[in-house]
């Protein structure tokens, strides 16, 4: 369902998303919540590896709460938002929110201490869009840069796209939806969803 390109991204896109104060500037938040996430799978590996299941609870507690998931599942749907009812809006909102958990969960566990650069955030002062830029160093010395789109909502600075060597996050899956939607309509797409989720949470527990 999801371009493989995309894949590579699932290994630092967490370095996003930690206990990050409002005040703090998007390029604040990107390295504050790396270092808190790496800190923590570098202390807990042990535990991770006997309860892997256990990588839900700092995805829950340390990278969703960076996601802006009302405005990605606008945008990730596009036309097709307006036309769903106010159930099938909430239960896409909850499925696609744990499809990035169960996917994200995943990558975490094979974090192993990749190299990560920053380069200075693109800002308009008179926007509340922002544009970070890292780079990262695989273990097979590859380069491979990270865009993550963000936007201030609340005083605070959310993501709403991440592109990773010029895939876009949301693109990707909004050609993805788009297809399954016309295809067989709308509650096709949020089966197909929960299949895909029942999946990834049945191969992080084995």
């Amino acid at each position: 369902m999801i371009n493989k390109n995309l894949r590579r991204f699932l290994l630092i896109l967490y370095f996003m998303f930690t206990a990050a104060y409002a005040a703090a500037s998007p390029n604040d938040v990107v390295r504050e919540t790396a270092d808190g996430v790496i800190n923590h799978i570098e202390n807990n590996r042990p535990i991770l590896e006997k309860n892997p299941e256990k990588i839900y609870e700092m995805v829950d507690e340390l990278i969703i709460p960076r996601f802006d998931f009302i405005s990605m599942s606008k945008w990730v749907l596009g036309k097709h938002w307006k036309q769903a009812t106010e159930a099938q809006r909430y239960e896409f909102i909850n499925q696609f929110k744990e499809l990035l958990v169960r996917t994200y969960a995943r990558a975490l566990l094979e974090y192993s201490g990749q190299e990560i650069k920053y380069f200075p955030v693109e800002q308009n002062p008179k926007s509340n869009l922002a544009v970070v830029r890292t780079e990262l160093t695989s273990l097979s010395n590859a380069q491979l840069p990270i865009l993550y789109r963000m936007h201030q909502k609340n005083e605070e600075w959310k993501v709403v796209d991440v592109s990773v060597d010029g895939v876009s996050l949301v693109t990707t899956y909004r050609g993805s939806f788009a297809t399954q939607i016309k295809k067989n309509g709308f509650d096709s797409l949020l089966i197909e969803l929960s299949k895909k989720n029942a999946r990834l949470e049945a191969s992080i527990a084995k």
